[in-house]
């Protein structure tokens, strides 16, 4: 389930950088990926579009990577919790 949450905001991420901000597929996917991952930006933004969309997508990418952490610890912390 986290998998395809980060692939399907993965996605959402290189279709913006690629058709908002004109970068390639391959530069669209590095910045995606760099963003998704919380290490930040790595093209020049050079329009106000491409911009708003960047600050859009980390915040988002910053409540994807949370949703995902909580996904694969529930588990994890269910079984702690019924050892109490």
């Amino acid at each position: 389930m986290s998998t395809g949450l980060v692939g399907l905001s993965l996605a959402i991420g290189v279709l913006g950088y690629h058709f908002i901000a004109g970068f390639n597929w391959v530069d669209s996917l590095l910045n995606a990926a760099m963003i998704l991952t919380g290490m930040g930006p790595v093209g020049v933004l050079n329009s106000n579009g491409a911009k708003v969309f960047a600050s859009v997508y980390a915040l988002f990418s910053g409540l994807v990577f949370i949703t995902a952490t909580g996904i694969l610890l529930a588990p994890i912390f269910h079984r702690v919790l019924h050892k109490f």
